[in-house]
C-alpha cells in the first residue's frame, strides 16, 4: 500500500521538527517535504506532488488562509490546517475551513514540545482522514452561494424566531457532523425559515470554537443559532450548538425540553458525541424526532441513529458524494439507514418535507 505523501508548511523550523517526528513514528505517512512560507510550498507542490498538506494559519508573506484560498481554486487537495486556540484563530480557521480545508489542528500557544506531541495521535488521525476526503465535494459546499438578506441599517437585522417553547408533541431535528461538518451544517440552515421546528447539534470542535461556529451558523440561517446555558428551554425556530468541551443531552422538564450539558468523559473519542445527544432524543423526545447525519469519520451517533430510526423516526443521511468524508453517514447507511439518502443540497428540503 502506497504512503501518504505529506507536505509541513509553518513558518517555525521548532514546529516543522516536531511534525516530522511525530509522522516518523507512522508506517503510512512519509513526509516528503517542509516549507517556510506559502511561496516556498507552492514550489515544493509542483515539484513534489504531495497528497496532503498540512498548512499553518499564520505566515509571513502570505497567511495561510490567503494560500489556501489560491490552492483550492488552482490545484484542489486535502488540506489539515494548523491553528491557536484563540479567537481570533477560531474565526480564520472557520475561513479556511469555508474555503475547502478538510479538518484542522488546533495547538496551544506555549510549551509547543509538550503539546504537540499530546495531540500526536489527533494530528496523524486527522491526516489520514483528509487523504480520504473528497475534496471536490469540499469545492461544491465552499462555494455555493450565501443567501442575501436586505440591510436597512448597518445593524445587523432582528430575526423573527418563533419564541415558543417546543411542546410535547412538537418535532424537533436533531442532527450530527463532524469532519466537513461546518460547512455542510451552514449549508443546510440556510435552507431553513424561521418557522423551522427546533434543532440540536453535535458538531466535532474544540471549546474555544464553539462561540465562531454558532454565530457563523446564525448568520447563515433565518433560524436564532446559540450555544445553549445549562437547563435552557428549546424554542421552535432556534438552533442549539453543544459547545465543545460538553455532551449535550435532550431532558424533558414538565411540558417542556431543556438542554442539559454534561462534563463526562469522551465518547467515540468526542466531546461532543452526537450519539449522547441522539440516546438522550431516543429516551426523551421518541418519534417526533428527526435524526439527520451529515459528512463526518468514523461512526460517532451511527448506530444511535440506526436505533432512532428503528423507534419510529425518519433519519437523513447525505450521501456520499457530496460528504467531504462519509463515515459517520456511510456506517450508518450499512447499518441499514437508507429511507431518506440525499445530497447536500437537499437536506434541508427533506426536513421540511418531514416536519
Amino acid at each position: 500500500m502506497d504512503k501518504i505523501k505529506l507536505l509541513i508548511v509553518d513558518d517555525s523550523a521548532l514546529v516543522r521538527k516536531l511534525l516530522t517526528e511525530i509522522f516518523s513514528e507512522t508506517s503510512d505517512i512519509e513526509v516528503i517535504g517542509t516549507a517556510p512560507d506559502a511561496y516556498i510550498a507552492r514550489e515544493k507542490i509542483k515539484k513534489l506532488n504531495p497528497d496532503v498538506l498540512t498548512l499553518d494559519v499564520e505566515m509571513p508573506r502570505m497567511d495561510g488562509v490567503t494560500f489556501l484560498k489560491n490552492l483550492m481554486r488552482l490545484r484542489p487537495m486535502p488540506v489539515v490546517m494548523v491553528s491557536t486556540l484563540t479567537q481570533q484563530g477560531a474565526d480564520t480557521t472557520l475561513k479556511a475551513l469555508e474555503y475547502g480545508a478538510v479538518n484542522f489542528v488546533a495547538k496551544p500557544k506555549a510549551d509547543l514540545s509538550n503539546s504537540l506531541a499530546a495531540y500526536a495521535d489527533e494530528i496523524v488521525e486527522k491526516v489520514r482522514d483528509a487523504s480520504k476526503a473528497s475534496v471536490k465535494a469540499i469545492e461544491l459546499v465552499a462555494s455555493q452561494p450565501k443567501p442575501v438578506r436586505p440591510r436597512v441599517t448597518l445593524q445587523r437585522p432582528i430575526k423573527h424566531s418563533d419564541q415558543r417553547p417546543m411542546g410535547l408533541s412538537d418535532r424537533l431535528i436533531v442532527l450530527g457532523a463532524s469532519t466537513g461538518g461546518t460547512e455542510a451544517i451552514k449549508a443546510v440552515v440556510s435552507g431553513l425559515p424561521a418557522s423551522t421546528p427546533a434543532m440540536v447539534i453535535s458538531q466535532h470542535l474544540p471549546a474555544a470554537f464553539s462561540e465562531s461556529f454558532a454565530k457563523h451558523v446564525d448568520e447563515a440561517s433565518e433560524m436564532t443559532a446559540l450555544i445553549p446555558q445549562e437547563g435552557e428551554v428549546i424554542k421552535s425556530g432556534h438552533i442549539y450548538i453543544a459547545p465543545g468541551d460538553r455532551h449535550m443531552e435532550i431532558v424533558r422538564s414538565g411540558n417542556q425540553f431543556i438542554c442539559h450539558l454534561l462534563d463526562g468523559p469522551v465518547v467515540n473519542r468526542h466531546k461532543p458525541s452526537v450519539e449522547v445527544m441522539f440516546k438522550s432524543v431516543i429516551q426523551n423526545v421518541g418519534k417526533r424526532a428527526i435524526g439527520v447525519m451529515l459528512t463526518g469519520m468514523g461512526a460517532d451517533g451511527s448506530q444511535s441513529l440506526k436505533d432512532m430510526q428503528d423507534n419510529g423516526s425518519p433519519v437523513i443521511i447525505q450521501d456520499e458524494a457530496s460528504s467531504v468524508v462519509w463515515g459517520m453517514p456511510g456506517e450508518a447507511h450499512k447499518l441499514g439507514c437508507r429511507d431518506h439518502v440525499v445530497p447536500l443540497d437537499k437536506v434541508a428540503a427533506k426536513i421540511l418535507s418531514l416536519v
